[in-house]
């Protein structure tokens, strides 16, 4: 289909955007512009500005910015072209088509369309009939109410080959097999798909039915039967209730995935208008992606049985690859062998509420999942632990999200497999007083109390010294890139600059400090700003000649080099120390001792090299 820009312009200028927009929000006029709480997110005070004459609407507390259309996909979750057709007969305007063969798909679907709606009302009528009494028992004894079997269209297919067929016998056999409604094998004559279930219309983002799941009454299987994938009907890259969850999950910010229709129907009659299933698969990568168009953090609600977990753990690994910042998942745990059915009906919906609250996120989930994989007793069974966690960290496209979740389960791994203190009787240093070796425990210093040795201010000040040298030469970036590229500051502004100044660094032969500013960001700009104006200088590198010796490099150069030597080994040997520390504090040994003695000792001798070098360099000045 080709729309041009101005098909498009003209589409867009025909529509009222604050009239699109009100009929799902509340706006008021304010001078020219028309204003309400964003449907994006939570707000008390109005920050949704909506321009009419310029066609767009701009949210000044999360960023969300669109016209007609982005309106359309954002808030209604249809896709492009839905949107498109929906705001195009609304204007009163033929969407072009691109060649004959897509009009004629266009024109089979809408063929379709009719048939699955003639289906549909056809299973409503049955559901109201005199065969439908036993199926009108059945809901009754579900506990749903008549408004709620009318909002979710509940029907009944007979349990009969052929009702359904002569009932749509004007649509034509082919139509109705490609529907979905009619089953042919080989030469056997067609006969219904659904015979003797309770039918429940699959919807559309635009509300129209596109398949069925039907629920066997009585003794069978399958319990549960869904539309084969047709020409309308994908099951991987649909989401059961999508249409009724949209507008829901736009206003409270959330949507709850659950394991079948009947568990949505139950939790929205409680209710819970925001939630949505997958139909017969395990949640899909398309429908991950469908979830987070709504929100960044959907809740997984499976089931509490043995099924239901390996359901939430299968979504769980088909999300890693996707992840990207901000957007995940939460898990909610049912209680064992409930659904959220049975929970609503026994406890109330206050009680699935609070689940809801305490849902986990997803590094949690795969942690406890791994840890109750086997036993952990043996140095082989943590092994395999690391291992496994080290291959679902493998899975993560994002470099990023993946350091982060090495350090989320590096620290629940220390938590879980410390060291256990020993008796408090043990061999420490031997006085000197004695023949009778009077053994006495040696003083430990408490895991930290290490790094605060060092007065920190300094430790920042080298950090904000080299950066500053960066800014104020960049020719100095070129000669350390590589001794730079693999340090991380500890301050996130500090990482972020140190980020952008080395990218520059790569897409530009020659920077000077102004036009290395200017490429910064808002935020970083003001972080690069405070560095130049900061006293810096007592470090040689920022003062004196830059420019490259007979040696190949200046003293400013060399002195620098030092600096972010010093700077990157400090960590390690921080990170040392504590290690050696948390070991002496728990096996008190004579051996562990030592360690971390020694590595005081070098941590000491390491301070006064960085103490004499600021000294060295404020001599200078």
């Amino acid at each position: 289909m080709s729309l041009t820009p101005q098909w498009l312009d003209e589409l867009r200028s025909r529509i009222t955007l604050s009239a699109l927009i009100g009929r799902t929000v509340k706006v008021t006029r304010a001078g020219r512009e028309f204003k309400a709480c964003c449907p994006f997110h939570n707000e008390k005070t109005p920050s949704f500005t909506i321009n009419d004459e310029k066609g767009f609407y701009h949210c000044f507390g999360c960023s969300a910015h669109g016209d007609a259309i982005r309106w359309m996909t954002d808030q209604r979750g249809l896709s492009f072209m839905d949107a498109i057709k929906e705001l195009a007969a609304e204007a009163g305007m033929e969407v072009p088509a691109a060649d004959p063969r897509a009009a004629q798909r266009a024109e089979k679907a809408n063929n379709l369309y009719d048939v699955m709606t003639a289906a549909q009302d056809w299973f409503v009528q049955q559901l109201q009939g005199v065969e439908g009494a036993a199926a009108r028992s059945y809901l009754q004894k579900r506990g749903l109410s008549a408004k709620t079997i009318q909002e979710f269209g509940f029907g009944l297919a007979p349990d009969n080959r052929t009702a359904l067929k002569s009932a749509l016998q004007k649509f034509g056999i082919p139509m109705l097999v490609e529907a979905g409604l009619l089953i042919a094998v080989d030469d056997k004559e067609p006969y219904d798909r659904f015979r003797g279930r309770l039918m429940i219309p699959i919807r559309d983002p635009r509300g129209r039915v596109i398949a069925f799941g039907g629920r066997i009454l009585g003794d069978g299987e399958p319990k549960y039967l869904n539309s084969p994938d047709t020409p309308l009907f994908d099951k991987g890259r649909t989401l059961y209730n999508l249409d009724k969850c949209s507008p829901a999950s736009r206003k409270i910010g959330r949507v709850i995935v659950v394991e079948g229709y009947m568990d949505v129907i139950a939790i929205a009659q409680a209710g819970f208008a925001d939630a949505v299933a997958p139909l017969g698969t395990a949640l899909t990568e398309q429908q991950i992606q469908m979830l987070w168009r709504m929100t960044e953090k959907p809740l997984l609600c499976f089931d509490g049985d043995s099924a239901g977990q390996k359901a939430a753990m299968r979504a769980a690994l088909r999300a890693l690859p996707l992840l990207k910042p901000g957007h995940s998942l939460q898990f909610v745990t049912l209680p064992e062998g409930q659904d959220p059915d049975d929970l609503v009906k026994k406890s109330g919906p206050k009680a699935f509420a609070e689940l809801l609250d305490r849902s986990e996120p997803l590094v949690e989930r795969l942690w406890r999942s791994e840890v109750a994989a086997g036993p952990l007793d043996t140095p082989e069974d943590r092994a395999g632990l690391k291992q496994r966690l080290g291959g679902h960290m493998a899975n993560i496209a994002d470099a990023e999200i993946r350091r982060h979740y090495a350090d989320a389960f590096r620290e629940r791994f220390d938590a879980l497999f410390a060291p256990k203190a020993r008796a408090p009787f043990q061999p420490g240093i031997p006085s000197r007083k004695g023949k009778a070796r009077d053994w006495r425990a040696p003083q430990i210093l408490p895991p930290g109390a290490e790094t605060k040795s060092f007065n920190a201010k300094n430790s920042d000040f080298l950090v904000q010294g080299v950066l500053g040298a960066l800014l104020r030469n960049p020719v100095l970036i070129q000669h350390h890139q590589e001794a730079l590229s693999d340090f991380v500051p500890t301050d996130p502004n500090h990482a972020k600059l140190l980020g952008a100044i080395l990218d520059a660094s790569f897409a530009k032969e020659s920077l000077d400090t102004e036009g290395l500013i200017t490429i910064l960001d808002e935020k970083l700009y003001n972080v690069a700003i405070s560095l130049l104006h900061s006293n810096g200088k007592v470090f040689a590198f920022n003062r004196g000649d830059v420019g490259v010796g007979s040696d190949g490099l200046s003293n400013a150069s060399k002195e620098l080099g030092e600096a972010i030597r010093l700077m990157k080994q400090r960590p390690a040997l921080e990170e040392a120390l504590e290690r050696a520390t948390v070991r002496a504090s728990s096996e008190m040994t004579d051996e562990t001792f030592a360690e971390q003695q020694r590595l005081r000792a070098e941590k000491k001798a390491f301070d006064d090299r960085i103490i004499a070098f600021f000294r060295r360099d404020a001599d200078g000045l």
